[in-house]
């Protein structure tokens, strides 16, 4: 053979490899508004970036592993490492070259300390191999379980993801869905019908909607395939490259020492008044910037990333807005994940504070609101990152303990002059007067608990000062192989 045939034979295999399922695999895609696997990265990743892996690899049916892309690439100019699934391309699937392909990227992440990024259209397993997929797809998951906490995990439901499989966007640290299109379920609608007689959709059981309000599965909801890749692209601005790195900082052209002046008007005097939390973060964030995260879940709970003084932070706020502010088990539950994750990869947290406690009555006491109320107190407790906790109104109970309180090692924690700071909730018979003498800012001050009292204008400048302040803490923890969060 010579140098000019063996060019030509190659490149004629890279494009037989190319295909993508055929001209009416991809016309069909196309119908749906959908796109292929292959086009979902390239859209993903920057421009000319994308190396592929595995192209040539195969099994020993004849399967060439096209139901599935993976490779290497940048976004922003950071390098990432995706998979990309599309099960439904014809007479190309197997669990073992589908589980190779992905396990290789997912090793290559964690031992370059690099992002990944799964896009995850998946048929599940299949009856007639069972024992090969499970065991496949179980490789899968241990990997992903190692890549916890050493580098960020996002995965992205394009379309169905069943069985097994569906463990895999659970483990994620970030699982974005697409409305209407994806779905995520253990059981399907098949089997769900068969074993209890019930009847549901797709959408009703797994969809994007379903686990964006109701399980908690799905941190972010987005409208259609090229919104999704937009989210995961925004998502990792906010995010270091790994466990040992440190968010990359940005320049919004937000002066530190700009006064906000509009922090002045939002909270209500009357304890009992809603308004949104929101408005305090984005006052207080560079560029008025806030990307909240789980927006429709126990949104009695804010958490998101900003970034304040071109430093990447995370967020968790209360939201008067919602059941006043109150806590419970969804809004612990959702709180906990999020500042663990935080303090995995040394993003610094950044709390507000409006709570008047936890949501009292059996069903919440019946379901384990001790227990999992608990696993919030515990993340702030373990994290070491730096802990800033502003307390803008009401600071009641135990939510003052568990929300990031000095107790619980906060670096620096301030209080507006509305704020009111008591062991328990004021019932209706506490007048103005008993509040100003036993749960004013100034009695907590005096003991310490708070480190001052500020204007609301002074809260962005106070903040970034302090976070400066912190940038290099060290803070240890007693040695262990690690603790036991009461899940």
């Amino acid at each position: 053979m010579t140098p000019d045939t063996g060019i030509e034979q190659l490149r004629a295999m890279k494009r037989s490899a190319l295909h993508d399922g055929g001209p009416e695999h991809i016309a069909a895609r196309r119908k749906r508004g959908i796109k292929t696997a292959r086009e979902r990265v390239i859209e993903l990743l920057d421009p000319g970036t994308f190396v592929e892996f595995d192209m040539f690899i195969a099994h020993a049916s004849g399967d060439m592993g096209r139901s599935v892309i993976t490779g290497q690439g940048k976004i922003a100019g950071r390098d990432v490492y995706v998979s990309s699934q599309d099960c439904a391309v014809p007479g190309e699937f197997s669990p073992e070259i589908l589980a190779q392909k992905i396990v290789k990227v997912l090793d290559l992440a964690i031992k370059n300390g690099v992002p990944i990024v799964e896009l995850i259209d998946s048929g599940g397993a299949r009856t007639q191999e069972q024992a090969i997929t499970l065991g496949s797809y179980a490789e899968v998951l241990f990997r992903n379980v190692m890549a916890s906490g050493v580098v960020p995990q996002i995965s992205a439901l394009m379309g169905p993801c069943s069985s097994d499989m569906a463990f895999s966007p659970a483990l994620a640290d970030f699982t974005i869905m697409v409305k209407g299109t994806s779905r995520v379920y253990l059981s399907g609608p098949e089997v769900v019908k068969s074993v209890i007689g019930e009847e549901a959709t797709d959408q009703e059981l797994g969809g994007a909607m379903m686990h964006g309000t109701k399980s908690g599965l799905a941190h972010l909801a987005a409208d259609d395939e090229a919104g999704c890749l937009q989210m995961i692209r925004r998502l990792l601005s906010f995010l270091p490259q790994n466990n040992l790195e440190e968010a990359p900082r940005v320049d919004r052209a937000d002066p530190s020492d700009r006064s906000g002046e509009e922090l002045e008007s939002i909270v209500p005097l009357d304890p009992s008044e809603p308004y949104d939390m929101r408005d305090v973060v984005m006052g207080v964030m560079d560029g008025g910037d806030f990307f909240e995260i789980m927006p429709n879940w126990a949104q009695n709970l804010i958490i998101g990333f900003a970034h304040l003084g071109g430093r990447s932070v995370g967020v968790v706020a209360n939201q008067p807005s919602h059941l006043s502010g109150m806590l419970d088990i969804d809004a612990s539950t959702k709180g906990a994940r999020f500042v663990r994750f935080c303090d995995a990869f040394n993003i610094p947290l950044v709390t507000f504070e409006d709570t008047p406690g936890f949501v009292p009555g059996t069903v919440q006491e019946h379901s384990g609101i001790v227990r999992h109320a608990a696993t919030l107190l515990y993340a702030f407790c373990e994290a070491t990152v730096p802990k800033l906790t502003v307390i803008t109104r009401r600071a009641y109970g135990e939510a003052y303990d568990v929300m990031c309180s000095k107790h619980v090692r906060a670096d620096f924690i301030v209080a507006w002059p509305s704020a009111t700071i008591a062991a328990m909730r004021p019932d209706g018979a506490v007048d103005r007067e008993h509040l100003e003498t036993f749960a004013s800012p100034y009695v907590a001050a005096r003991r310490g608990h708070i480190d001052d009292i500020i204007e609301p204008r002074e809260t962005r400048i106070r903040l970034i000062a302090a976070l400066e302040a912190c940038a290099s803490k060290r803070e240890g923890r007693p040695p262990k192989k690690h603790g036991n969060i009461p899940l």
